[in-house]
């Protein structure tokens, strides 16, 4: 697949043009990949972009040894003191948010995750996770959430893996945040569910935060526009285990 070994770095975009690269890169996964439309979006210059982009930090995964577009993943982070700049989270128009405001811990909002088709599958993840550890340990951050996807509208096709968030990954009381268009994942009975196919028809950015503790608040979202289907993922940073604390501690693991 390469050349030559990439050269992985991970650090806030700092300029426009740090900006621009990540929106380009969003454009080919969000809407060139899954179809994905949106208000603010520059076909012409193929740069997927929204209202939020201002306020949110940006990090970005480097491979210095691609001579061109050297970005290769992105995340878009929004600790709640830059949430109130705009008076919301992006997810809170898809979700009810208040047991997240509620619970008066220092609060964050991920999203826009995306890897370039040629790193996926690797280490590039766990480079962006690290990354975020970093910043999640710098900002003093305790609630970490935000809202991830399956490809498509339909939920009745979806209807193992979500059947399968729903029994067994559902957020704690407290914790547990809840669509505002409601959409039932309890989709199958319990004792239908067959649990190898729902993990396998889920999303790998999903599996890797339910194995860092995570959880999904109650009910599904359909965003027709993006084209997809969301739930929205809660992980409160002191259940981790210690083993899995560590990425989000020191990027050791």
């Amino acid at each position: 697949m390469f050349k030559t070994a990439p050269q992985f770095r991970v650090a806030l975009a700092e300029s426009e043009a740090d900006l621009r690269a990540a929106q380009r890169l969003r454009y080919e996964v969000f809407v060139e990949e899954l179809g994905g439309s949106g208000a603010m979006i520059d076909h012409a210059a193929r740069l997927e972009m929204d209202r939020f982009d201002p306020i949110f930090d940006h990090l970005l995964l480097f491979d210095d040894a691609r001579p061109a577009d050297p970005v290769v993943g992105v995340y878009r982070l929004l600790p709640d003191t830059q949430a109130r700049e705009i008076g919301q989270f992006y997810s809170e128009d898809e979700y009810d948010l208040s047991p997240l405001h509620a619970s008066g811990r220092r609060l964050m909002e991920l999203g826009r995750s995306c890897l370039h088709r040629d790193y996926r599958g690797g280490p590039g993840m766990m480079h962006l996770w690290q990354g975020l550890a970093d910043y999640v340990e710098r900002h003093g951050i305790e609630i970490l959430f935000g809202v991830a996807s399956f490809h498509g509208t339909d939920t009745s096709a979806l209807a193992q893996p979500l059947s399968n968030l729903h029994y067994n990954h559902l957020a704690p009381e407290v914790l547990r945040v809840r669509s505002r268009a409601f959409e039932r994942m309890d989709l199958v009975p319990q004792d239908a569910l067959d649990r190898p196919r729902a993990v396998r028809e889920t999303p790998a950015l999903i599996k890797g935060y339910l194995r860092l503790g995570g959880a999904v608040g109650e009910g599904a979202f359909v965003d027709r526009a993006f084209n997809t289907v969301d739930v929205c993922l809660v992980m409160d940073t002191a259940t981790l285990e210690p083993m899995r604390r560590a990425i989000y501690a020191k990027g050791r693991a």
